[in-house]
């Protein structure tokens, strides 16, 4: 029969985390105050994996292929779990944080709705968490990258700040005083889907006309095959690049075509940048930050993109020329800033979890003193009536 004394002899020894990996079992004790983890960003075309310290630095990253998003969630998951155990392999692991491209719920537990993903609904936290036996945190992909650039990044020391990433579509997050606004239902900063023409592209989310079908990789992308398909002639140096095979034109290869001179791909990324000082105008008049943050693969085109942005926004900002205007800053982490961004808000909830084990033990030590104390009255009631 356990008394309370078992129960805090169990809870006083440090709390500790049984992984397995492959067919090694490890332990690994969450007691260090710096505790590495990893970091995980899932986008439309890749997942990236790293493990990463209290400092923000990368020791270790994995890249793959996001897995055909026809499949089931479970192919997702399985390559998540493949990849943080590879990392465990060769790191002492604590927590795992996912930043994922989707809405996920205000308890950070489910993606709601993923537009370049099949998930609808999906527990991703307590599937991971099942499988990988750690603290896991789950949060939108944009949240998390405006996380690591108010932590490490362009934004360090802005009071308000809103975080737009470029890639696959259009991702956005709200920082205020050093915390992440998801809004009541969790899916706040959902910018890409804001209608800016409407009855304009259709958008994977099911609507048209969403900001992202005009300023994101899809869309210059798109632009760029559709010139290609048509055999324009201002296309036909990036015809030749990918000797004409057209699904080659990639975001960065439109990139490296556009520092070389190539006329359309700068015109290209200047209407990208057009679109998106526009968006940027528009949350300015409703939000009213410091600062606008821009990350994302697309960002990679630094003053090519965000220079036109830049004049854009000032063209359009209501008030222009009786108002503030807030700066626009390139990310500073790269396309890294969403996985590094996760790792860290991943220490949080390690820490959370260490505080949680630290007051359980505390709890267990004092239902032992009580016990001590009942049975000591119980043995001094008997000795005084035995004598």
């Amino acid at each position: 029969m356990s008394t309370y004394r078992d129960f805090a002899h169990r809870g006083s020894a440090r709390a500790t985390v049984l992984r397995t990996v492959g067919t090694r079992e490890r332990r690994s004790h969450l007691t260090a105050p710096r505790v590495p983890t990893v970091g995980i960003d899932i986008g439309g075309t890749k997942v990236m994996a790293g493990v990463v310290d209290a400092d923000g630095n990368i020791l270790e990253q994995l890249r793959t292929e996001t897995p055909d998003k026809s499949k089931s969630p479970k192919v997702v998951e399985d390559t998540i779990v493949e990849l943080v155990l590879d990392l465990s392999d060769r790191h002492d692991v604590h927590a795992v944080g996912i930043g994922a491209a989707g809405w996920v719920d205000a308890d950070r537990s489910k993606v709601l709705f993923a537009p370049h993903l099949a998930w609808r609904d999906e527990p991703l936290r307590d599937a991971l968490a099942s499988r990988l036996v750690v603290p896991v945190m789950v949060d939108n992909d944009a949240n998390t990258a405006a996380w690591a650039e108010w932590r490490f990044g362009a934004g360090r020391g802005e009071d308000h700040l809103v975080m737009i990433t470029l890639g696959t579509g259009i991702g956005g997050a709200i920082l205020e005083d050093g915390q992440v606004k998801r809004g009541k239902y969790g899916v706040a900063g959902e910018f890409g889907h804001m209608q800016v023409v409407p009855g304009g592209h259709r958008c994977p989310c099911g609507n048209r006309g969403c900001w992202e079908q005009y300023s994101s990789g899809n869309a210059l992308v798109r632009e760029a095959r559709e010139l290609a398909a048509a055999d324009s002639p201002v296309a036909h140096g990036i015809i030749e690049r990918v000797k004409g095979n057209i699904p080659d034109i990639t975001g960065p290869l439109i990139t490296e075509l556009a520092r070389e001179g190539d006329a359309m791909c700068i015109e290209l990324l200047q209407d990208i940048g057009q679109w998106l000082g526009v968006g940027i105008a528009n949350l300015a008049a409703a939000l009213d930050p410091s600062c606008f943050v821009i990350g994302g693969g697309v960002s990679a085109a630094d003053d090519l993109l965000i220079g036109p942005a830049r004049d854009a926004f000032k063209r359009h900002l209501t008030g222009r020329g009786y108002r503030p205007e807030a700066r626009i800053a390139k990310a500073q982490l790269g396309p890294e800033a969403g996985m590094v961004g996760a790792a860290d808000l991943a220490r949080l909830v390690a820490r959370r979890f260490r505080r949680t084990n630290r007051r359980r033990v505390e709890r267990y030590e004092r239902y032992a003193q009580i016990y001590d104390q009942a049975a000591n009255t119980i043995r001094s009631t008997r000795n005084t009536r035995t004598s």
